[in-house]
C-alpha cells in the first residue's frame, strides 16, 4: 500500500512541474523569430527572381500566341489587322475594310470591305489578355521594327514604361530585348 502511495505522489509532482511550464519565453521566441528572418532573407531573392523569369516567359508566350492567331487571322483575310484594329480584331470582328493592304484588295473576300471571311474569334477569351504587370500589349502593322511583313507586338515590362531595357518585343526572334535600341 505505500508503493501506491509513492506512485501517486510522484504522478502528481510530474503534473505541477509540466503544469507550471505552459509556454515558451520570450528567448526560445526570438531566437525561432531569428532563424525564420535568416531564411525569408536568404530564400526570398531567389523566388522573387523566379517569379520575373516566370512573368517574362509569360510575355513571350502570350506574344507568340497572339503571332499564331495574327497568321490564322491573315489567311481568311488576307491581311494583317491595321494599327488602328490592333489586336481587337483578333477577339472582335473589325469594321469597315481595316486598311487593307495592296494584296488584299484585289482579294474577292475583302473587296466589299465587310470582313466576312472574318472567321473568329481567333483567341480563346473574350477579351484580350494583358501582361503579367497588367498593361495592355502594344501592336503596330505595317511594322517598323523588323524586316519582315509581320506584325510588332511588345510589351513594356516590368517598368511600364515604352522604350526602356526590360521591354519584351517580337521583333528580336526570341520574344525579349529593348524597343529602344532595335530601332
Amino acid at each position: 500500500m505505500r508503493l501506491v502511495c509513492t506512485n501517486k505522489q510522484r504522478r502528481s509532482s510530474v503534473m505541477v512541474s509540466t503544469a507550471g511550464r505552459a509556454g515558451f519565453t520570450l528567448t526560445e521566441l526570438l531566437i525561432v523569430m531569428a532563424i525564420l528572418v535568416l531564411l525569408v532573407s536568404m530564400i526570398g531573392p531567389r523566388l522573387l527572381g523566379s517569379k520575373q523569369k516566370a512573368d517574362i516567359n509569360s510575355v513571350k508566350t502570350q506574344i507568340g500566341m497572339f503571332q499564331s492567331a495574327l497568321e490564322r487571322f491573315a489567311v481568311d483575310m488576307n491581311r494583317f489587322p491595321a494599327s488602328e484594329e490592333g489586336l481587337m480584331a483578333l477577339v472582335s470582328e473589325p469594321s469597315g475594310d481595316g486598311g487593307a493592304s495592296a494584296e488584299g484588295e484585289d482579294s474577292g473576300a475583302t473587296a466589299g470591305g465587310s470582313g466576312s471571311s472574318w472567321d473568329g474569334p481567333y483567341l480563346k477569351t473574350e477579351t484580350l489578355p494583358r501582361d503579367p504587370w497588367g498593361n495592355a500589349y502594344s501592336y503596330e502593322y505595317p511594322p517598323t521594327h523588323n524586316g519582315l511583313d509581320l506584325p510588332d507586338i511588345w510589351s513594356f515590362g516590368p517598368d511600364g514604361q515604352e522604350n526602356t531595357d526590360d521591354d519584351i518585343v517580337s521583333w528580336t526572334g526570341d520574344g525579349s530585348g529593348s524597343g529602344a535600341s532595335d530601332e
